[in-house]
């Protein structure tokens, strides 16, 4: 890792890379890139732009994107499969066949999810979310967590981490330090959780806390008014909770610095982040003059951001052997209710 690598990730406008983005690319030299529907029209289309990102850079970049399943999947069909959401999934199967029914269904949906993003040249997701469901979790959130206690979402959150990890792909557990009492759209303005920092050490950080050696986590843009009124992303305080209390000591991304939640120009959100210890500045919008602003505010890879961005690197690996038609033969019978585990 060199010092001169920025420190972000960022998207790109559309789905064939334009000569003036490599260029600009070149030079802002990101850590990353991150993927959206906008990118992403048929198998080897993707390709070709995974390879030309990485072209850009001169070097492997780490690629990512939103493939959880349902709602919130970047890549759909007819080229790739749709999926449940997580939550759905877990509950249908659950109720049928038992919770380790479920979970093993989880590991198999993202074992087949990483296959997918290693033959399209991407090799992380930004899942799972470690976000527990309560009955006010907004709605854009809710059935895109994994549970709705802290041993169920845990165990699911570890088995999605653990499928994709199989598979070669890199995941980002996310919204650290938990999300899952946001009852406002992060997207559309700034969720304040109602709970003190007790009550939430023993459910909202639990999950966290047990998952936090994995590689690579997602801030939340929430507040939690024990620690001030600035969201999590831009809060020193919050961020020294995730690294001390939560003890999770991989790369920390900001949420998507465009939301609605976060105040001001994207310079200052984007400085905000880093100067509270978040460790790479996330835009997706692929707008060249937002990105230039990001690029600028974020500054470089270093010390200990430098670091954990090696670590996070070294995460991946070749895919271990897998016969995908068996899981999905698998998968089949554990969503009729054929298998149990």
């Amino acid at each position: 890792m060199t010092s001169g690598q920025g420190a972000t990730v960022l998207g790109c406008a559309g789905p064939v890379l334009a000569p003036d983005e490599a260029a600009f690319f070149r030079e802002a030299d990101p850590f990353g890139f991150i993927l959206f529907a906008r990118n992403v029209e048929n198998p080897d289309q993707l390709r070709r732009l995974t390879d030309d990102l990485r072209a850009a850079v001169g070097r492997d970049a780490l690629i990512t994107v939103d493939q959880e399943g349902g709602r919130v999947q970047r890549m759909r069909a007819p080229h790739w499969r749709e999926w449940l959401p997580p939550l759905e999934q877990a509950e249908q199967i659950a109720a049928s066949a038992g919770p380790e029914a479920a979970t093993r269904s989880l590991w198999i949906v993202a074992r087949i999810i990483a296959a997918e993003l290693r033959g399209a040249g991407i090799d992380s997701n930004c899942a799972p979310c470690a976000d527990i469901a309560g009955p006010d979790t907004h709605p854009f959130l809710r059935n895109r967590c994994l549970g709705t206690d802290p041993a169920t979402v845990t165990r699911n959150a570890r088995t999605v981490a653990e499928g994709l990890l199989a598979g070669g792909v890199v995941p980002v557990m996310k919204h650290l330090p938990g999300h899952g009492r946001a009852t406002v759209d992060s997207h559309l303005g700034l969720p304040v959780a109602d709970v003190t920092l007790a009550a939430a050490a023993t459910w909202d950080f639990a999950p966290f806390r047990a998952l936090a050696d994995l590689p690579m986590g997602m801030t939340a843009h929430i507040v939690l008014p024990e620690l001030g009124d600035l969201p999590a992303t831009q809060n020193p305080a919050a961020i020294r909770l995730i690294r001390e209390s939560i003890g999770f000591d991989g790369l920390l991304l900001t949420d998507d610095l465009n939301m609605s939640a976060l105040a001001g120009d994207l310079r200052t959100r984007a400085a905000c982040a880093i100067a509270a210890g978040c460790d790479i500045a996330l835009h997706c919008s692929g707008k060249r003059p937002e990105m230039e602003a990001v690029v600028a505010a974020a500054g470089h890879l270093a010390g200990e951001a430098a670091r954990r961005a090696t670590a996070a690197l070294a995460a991946r690996r070749d895919p271990d052997p897998v016969d995908i038609a068996a899981l999905e033969a698998e998968l089949a019978d554990l969503l009729t209710g054929k298998a149990h585990v």
